[in-house]
């Protein structure tokens, strides 16, 4: 095994065919294990996960799917087993009625964002308004997308890791969480964000995936201002994000963007 093996990555070995050549080669491949995610002692969900970073996903899915407020997790283990990884929850206060309901949870695909939910006023729900959060030049988002790639080991190893990023107000990266879920990343870095004290007022969050309405229901959750995708929103995205403040951002490229709602934001 290679010795700068990433963790996240596993190597295979592979045909490689190109102009009608073939060549057996070790190919590095993302990794996708199941995370078992257990609350008091008591089975939730079991989702498929990069197995990295995996503290900053328990408090971010705390926070998304929970309803845990500040302080809660107070404590996170995680054991490997044969099957996969299990992560243990404890909080100091009770789950809100909606998370703790027996029958909402399923198994998951990889960051799936509905999976488990069983009622439609479960699936879509508004979020509460962000804050204003700070003004962010044209140029903050160019600064963040330039850098986005060189922070993304996982993805470079293998082709197949969505990445979610802070940036400060002047676009500098602060954090990168990388997941096989987009969902996953989101949550990983809104974990992060939550462990190390971050303000999201200070700054805005930047995705490589699209922008579906999960993505925009727990960036505002956490209360970002500011969510650009590399990719496109859907409808429902841009209603989620018109109605609770946030500005969404979609195709952000090198000298273009497309803003989708509360421009104001951008300078």
């Amino acid at each position: 095994m290679p010795a700068d093996r990433v963790d996240g990555v596993a190597w295979r070995e592979v045909v490689d065919v190109a102009g009608g050549v073939s060549a057996v080669r070790r190919d590095q491949v993302a990794e996708e294990v199941p995370l078992a995610i257990h609350c008091n002692g008591e089975p939730l969900a079991v989702m498929m996960v990069s197995p990295c970073d995996l503290e900053d996903f328990a408090h971010g899915f705390a926070l998304t799917e929970l309803g845990l407020g500040p302080g809660d997790p107070v404590s996170v283990v995680l054991q490997s087993l044969l099957e996969g990884i299990q992560l243990d929850l404890r909080t100091r206060d009770p789950l809100p009625a909606r998370a703790a309901d027996p029958q909402r949870w399923l198994p998951g695909r990889s960051g799936c964002g509905i999976c488990g939910h069983r009622h439609l006023e479960d699936v879509v729900r508004q979020p509460a308004a962000v804050g204003q959060g700070s003004a962010i030049a044209s140029s903050a988002l160019e600064v963040a997308l330039r850098q986005i790639e060189q922070r993304q080991p996982l993805n470079a190893a293998t082709g197949a890791i969505h990445a979610a990023a802070w940036a400060g107000a002047d676009g500098s990266l602060v954090l990168v969480r990388e997941d096989v879920g987009r969902h996953n990343a989101l949550d990983k870095l809104i974990g992060a964000m939550r462990r190390e004290g971050v303000n999201p007022a200070s700054g805005f969050a930047l995705v490589t995936s699209r922008a579906s309405y999960e993505m925009v229901a727990k960036a505002a959750t956490a209360g970002i201002p500011l969510l650009a995708a590399m990719s496109a929103p859907t409808a429902l995205a841009v209603d989620l994000a018109t109605g609770c403040g946030m500005t969404l951002v979609g195709f952000l490229r090198a000298g273009r963007y497309v803003v989708y709602s509360h421009q104001d934001r951008i300078g």
